[in-house]
């Protein structure tokens, strides 16, 4: 490393200054003339789970897709402010997008499995990226697997079309499809809201166990999901970061009246 480089780290761990995994500062978005966002700073350390709750239409949504650039294919967007990953400004102009996107993995609202069997399922990111021996892959994707606590479930059947698998059981090859590439940070837009009281049992357990290795956002609209899984909670409001907080305190002892209007589902 470059003495010019040396020199730069020690004066920022002198300065005492904190690199969060993810950081926003004055963020505010928008779609042609509608503004889906207003200024919102918030901060989030490593290894921990963010619940992101408000109303439909808040901007809960926008926000979590910031942070793989996916509200960039959305037609008249437009950013102000600074979206931070490990301390880098993501909008950056020398940031590549697709780049980005390969250290973020997202899981969607709704299982998405392809129409491959479950092994090249979790095996496709792999084989898109990277070019590793095919015993690399299996150990890749056995490990991925695992991580999903889906392995006991499908190691006979790894030949077998995912499209054989239940709801909740694609959904966590989703998730270990995502994983598989070893993501800095893992998104999850309402990951549960298409699966039983069951399936979403294993996901919730799944993120507690996956906040070891990785930093988590999940969109819910499920409050008790958000008290359950999540280290701190942001709630959302016309745009507005309205209470940004540790979750236990959030449920608690809210701070602000719009969101004790809505935990108590006066509104929303």
């Amino acid at each position: 490393m470059h003495l010019r480089a040396w020199r730069l780290i020690f004066a920022f761990v002198l300065s005492g200054a904190t690199v969060y995994k993810l950081e926003t500062r004055a963020v505010s978005v928008w779609y042609g003339s509608y503004q889906a966002l207003k200024g919102v700073s918030l901060a989030l350390e490593r290894n921990q789970v963010l619940a992101l709750i408000g109303p439909s239409g808040c901007g809960k949504s926008t926000f979590l897709r910031l942070f793989n650039r996916m509200n960039d294919f959305i037609e008249g967007f437009r950013l102000e402010g600074e979206v931070l990953i490990d301390g880098e400004n993501i909008y950056a102009p020398q940031v590549d997008p697709v780049h980005l996107r390969r250290r973020v993995g997202m899981v969607f609202q709704k299982p998405t499995p392809f129409p491959f069997s479950i092994y090249e399922n979790v095996a496709y990111g792999l084989r898109l990226q990277n070019r590793l021996p095919e015993s690399q892959i299996r150990e890749r994707v056995e490990h991925a697997l695992r991580q999903a606590a889906l392995w006991e479930e499908v190691r006979d059947n790894l030949k077998k079309s995912a499209l054989m698998l239940s709801g909740g059981q694609q959904q966590r090859l989703c998730i270990a499809r995502a994983l598989a590439v070893r993501p800095s940070l893992l998104l999850m837009d309402e990951p549960t809201s298409a699966l039983d009281p069951i399936s979403t049992a294993k996901i919730e357990e799944l993120i507690h166990e996956l906040r070891q290795h990785y930093t988590i956002v999940i969109v819910t609209h499920n409050m008790q999901q958000a008290a359950r899984v999540s280290d701190m909670t942001a709630f959302f409001y016309m745009g507005q970061l309205v209470e940004y907080g540790r979750t236990k305190d959030f449920f608690t002892n809210p701070q602000h009246p719009e969101t004790i209007r809505y935990i108590t589902g006066r509104f929303g």
